[in-house]
């Protein structure tokens, strides 16, 4: 199993210069990715959690982290596509990607913050149709010489669009717990990433997802799944727990399930804990 570590932008963190540290860090001990996370307001729960201190834009804090880090992934986890026009999102990660040498992983959702979302221009009744066109126009984007695409919120044709990314197509990862997720991850996705579930949970959405991908003509095996854990006490989400023999046993078991990836985010503004968080995962949970 790989392990990812969450580069916490989502966290308030006063300086963003702690937050491309972390990336550093994680590089250096070993861990295969590093992710971030997308919310334009300070709304809902991420007000809850950090009022009006920072949240970082992912995709400008990923560029950032490219150019001070060689082999580590760099992850979206996950970026609300109703947020984004997928145009200039497919030449943004298309960017991103030829700069980090096909480094890019985008983990998209369709979004739960209901006044966010009509603030982006987006309606929150037809989220999940423009999730579907946006990643169906991404991926003509990238992969033809001469894109034409006829849809209902992006249409083009009859003009070039670079650059293409390094990777052939960068890996759409779904992310979300509910069935529509599941099946969208099994119609559409390059994966599914689930967040905070239990090992139960996570064997139920699993079974799902072989079904679903069944149902459509896939194969499961190219639909691996990351799931997205805090260090933390279990509460309204699964979590880690907060020593390394609890994040080792916990991992083991995700991993025994079958999970390709885990991606570990701690519960912190301060960028000592985090350091500390990361020095416990990969110190336990790596080598585990």
């Amino acid at each position: 199993m790989k392990i990812g570590f969450s580069l916490l932008n989502n966290w308030g963190f006063a300086d963003p210069h702690a937050l491309v540290d972390l990336a550093v860090r994680a590089e250096a001990a070993g861990l295969d990715s590093v992710w971030v996370h997308d919310h334009v307001f300070n709304v809902a729960h991420v007000f809850e959690r950090i009022g009006g201190r920072p949240y970082y834009e992912p995709l400008t804090l990923l560029s950032y982290v490219a150019a001070r880090t060689e082999r580590v992934q760099l992850g979206t986890s996950v970026l609300v596509l109703p947020y984004h026009n997928p145009i200039r999102l497919a030449k943004a990660a298309a960017t991103l990607d030829v700069l980090s040498r096909g480094r890019l992983i985008l983990g998209v959702g369709v979004g739960a913050v209901e006044n966010e979302m009509e603030a982006m221009g987006t309606p929150f009744k037809t989220r999940g149709a423009f999730t579907d066109e946006a990643i169906a126009a991404m991926r003509v984007l990238w992969r033809d010489e001469d894109p034409v695409f006829t849809g209902t919120y992006a249409r083009f044709a009859g003009m070039k669009f670079s650059p293409k990314p390094l990777q052939r197509s960068i890996p759409l990862v779904i992310g979300g717990v509910s069935d529509a997720a599941i099946r969208r991850a099994a119609r559409l996705g390059d994966g599914w990433q689930p967040l905070g579930l239990s090992p139960d949970q996570v064997k139920d959405g699993m079974a799902k997802l072989a079904r679903e991908a069944a149902a459509v003509g896939r194969d499961v095996a190219a639909i691996p799944v990351s799931l997205a854990l805090s260090i933390a006490r279990p509460g309204r989400r699964f979590a880690l727990g907060t020593t390394a023999a609890e994040l080792a046993a916990h991992a083991k078991t995700f991993a025994d399930l079958g999970v390709e990836t885990l991606i570990v985010s701690a519960t912190t503004s301060d960028p000592r804990e985090a350091q500390a968080a990361l020095a416990m995962v990969a110190g336990a949970v790596r080598p585990s």
